[in-house]
């Protein structure tokens, strides 16, 4: 099944062939004046210049060869030499029948399906979800859900934060903090039973307890160095596994932080495949380390082993201390072991691409991280293709901007702290039952049912504001603008959606059928080529890796549908093949715009 875009162009393509022209200049795209066609071609003033011939003699050209294509109402020039198309109504109404009764609403696959695998989420150990993880979730989860229904075999990975020495700070801070949890400790340390110990974990350690103490020992560390060297100590152990009481409390750690964060993901619509953790790669990174050393990639200094990722001639200036300014490398070295030893952040990412090579084997892996992670991400991803553990291109940082304050800077909340996550779905769930309430919505249903359609609609304005912006731009946080049911925002989306289903549920109630749509008035028209143009916000999605795309268009298809229903009465039509007709592009448009709300990982109520 293929858009009326692309046979457009390929017949455009065959006309500016056929004048011995190269078919590269028959690109068609949806006209910017509706009023006066529905697609155009300008390729005829580039022809024109290349060619150094008049460009309304070679768009008569096209036209001409174009002359007589049932699929096409009229071709006219316009201009210099642009061309307008037009298509016939006999065309269109075959085209909207066809996603009418298309499972997949219209969409296509692509042809050179790829394993795909998508880091994103990032959540970490002992630390709630913030603000901070929204933009990583929501845009991570929808492209996921792109690149699978576009035909990719596709992984999520939360890429867990369980290693390193946080996990050592909070070793120290829980044993000093609680008795019972010291005792545990010294009674599996002189060989008391471990799934006895593991037991009494369970019912000593939760993530609010985690939550409490992370920042207060990280606060100790930095102030006092015999803590921070127990801590350092403490992470020695654990990783080394000399300790199995350490490794039973980082256990508790992992699976007390995972409950909590499966709970916030499950309430965005976010879910993993993959849950796996830094801790993952551990038994990889001392091979890994001496592999690069072997290569002559890891080389030493000042104490430390790095891996140099700058190109011949790629350099930057630096100043000195003694105000002095040179020409240093760039971009920095990858620090590889610090020169206390430790491996760092990088270190576990590039071990993270190598078990990913062995495990999945992808074709692609997608970074789904904050757009200022941008320069670590560049000093891992050229390592690994340094290392062959990665080809050029095969490694992409889908960076995002960040979600603003009034003041333009990273949200916070108006004490000044980071808004944990499950309070900002909160928030959004509170504003959204008062929306449905000034608007007189979801008097009918029940608590239970209300409550669920409160929830849907705060997610959806969450997501689709974050999502309707392009994911390297940053945005101010409005959450009275989100809830609106008016405008640009998920409600909108999510009542318009409602509208249909009413409409369908009377249909049946009074047993009018859908039948086979016959385009005729100007409001059926600029819907039905609405619904075509969902191949190409697909293809534009995933090409550029940019779900805001697939929201563009589910808007313009609400508005569509909106215009439509003003004009063409549906069950109040003066026929019964015209209900008929009416009804099926109601019942396609609904389909599709389920669809692109599913993509964005947004679920619609069945009653508002």
């Amino acid at each position: 099944m293929s858009d009326l875009k692309r046979g457009l162009g390929e017949a455009v393509q065959a006309a500016f062939e056929s004048l011995g022209l190269p078919a590269e200049f028959g690109r068609v795209t949806a006209s910017d004046r509706p009023d006066l066609a529905d697609f155009q071609c300008n390729g005829a003033l580039a022809a024109a210049k290349s060619a150094r011939r008049n460009p309304r003699e070679i768009a008569a050209g096209i036209v001409d060869a174009l002359a007589g294509r049932p699929e096409l109402a009229s071709v006219e020039i316009a201009g210099l030499g642009f061309i307008n198309l037009r298509v016939s109504e006999k065309t269109l109404s075959a085209r909207a029948n066809e996603i009418a009764a298309d499972p997949r609403a219209g969409a296509g696959l692509v042809e050179d399906t790829r394993r795909v695998l998508i880091d994103y989420g990032g959540p970490n150990v002992a630390k709630p979800m913030h603000v901070g993880h929204l933009r990583a979730s929501i845009i991570g989860e929808s492209i996921k859900r792109l690149y699978r229904f576009r035909g990719d075999d596709v992984l999520g990975d939360a890429h867990f934060g369980d290693w390193g020495f946080q996990m050592g700070l909070l070793i120290v801070a829980a044993i000093d903090d609680n008795a019972d949890i010291k005792s545990v400790v010294d009674f599996v340390d002189k060989g008391g039973d471990q799934g006895m110990a593991g037991e009494a974990l369970a019912k000593l350690i939760d993530l609010p307890m985690l939550d409490r103490l992370y920042p207060l020992a990280a606060g100790q560390a930095k102030a006092d160095e015999a803590y921070r060297d127990r801590a350092r100590k403490a992470t020695a152990e654990l990783q080394a596994g000399t300790r199995a009481s350490y490794r039973l409390l980082w256990k508790r750690f992992v699976a007390a932080s995972r409950l909590a964060l499966e709970r916030e993901f499950h309430d965005l619509g976010v879910d993993f495949d993959l849950w796996k953790g830094e801790s993952d790669v551990d038994a990889l990174i001392g091979p890994m380390v001496a592999e690069l050393k072997a290569k002559g990639l890891a080389v030493p200094d000042q104490g430390a082993l790095i891996v140099r990722v700058a190109r011949p001639g790629e350099t930057k200036k630096k100043k000195l201390p003694d105000g002095s300014v040179v020409e240093v490398p760039s971009p920095d070295p990858l620090l590889v072991v610090s020169s206390e030893g430790s491996a760092m952040y990088g270190t576990t990412d590039l071990a993270t691409i190598l078990d990913r090579r062995r495990t999945f084997d992808p074709h692609l892996i997608l970074y789904c991280v904050d757009q200022r992670q941008a320069d670590h991400f560049e000093q891992v991803f050229r390592a690994a293709y340094l290392a062959g553990y990665a080809v050029e291109g095969q490694l992409d940082h889908i960076g995002f901007g960040t979600m603003n304050g009034p003041d333009g800077k990273p949200f916070k909340t108006r004490e000044g702290g980071v808004l944990k996550l499950n309070d900002l779905i909160e928030m959004a769930r509170a504003k959204a039952r008062e929306r449905l309430h000034e608007a007189g919505l979801g008097s009918e249903l029940t608590p239970e049912e209300f409550e669920d359609t409160a929830h849907k609609v705060g997610i959806a304005a969450l997501k689709f504001a974050d999502l309707s912006n392009f994911r390297g731009t940053s945005y101010v946080f409005d959450l009275d603008r989100f809830t609106s049911f008016e405008g640009k925002t998920g409600p909108y989306l999510l009542y318009q959606a409602i509208r249909v289903k009413s409409i369908l549920r009377r249909a049946r109630e009074e047993h009018v059928e859908t039948g086979r749509i016959v385009i005729k008035e100007p409001a059926e028209r600029d819907l039905a080529l609405l619904l075509d143009a969902f191949e190409t916000a697909l293809s534009e999605a995933y090409d550029k890796k940019a779900p805001n795309f697939i929201a563009d268009h589910a808007y313009k298809l609400a508005q569509a549908f909106s215009r439509f229903y003003a004009a063409c009465p549906i069950l109040g039509a003066d026929n019964v093949a015209v209900r008929g007709s009416r009804l099926a592009l109601a019942q396609a448009s609904l389909k599709q715009l389920e669809c692109a709300l599913g993509l964005l990982g947004i679920e619609t109520p069945e009653r508002m």
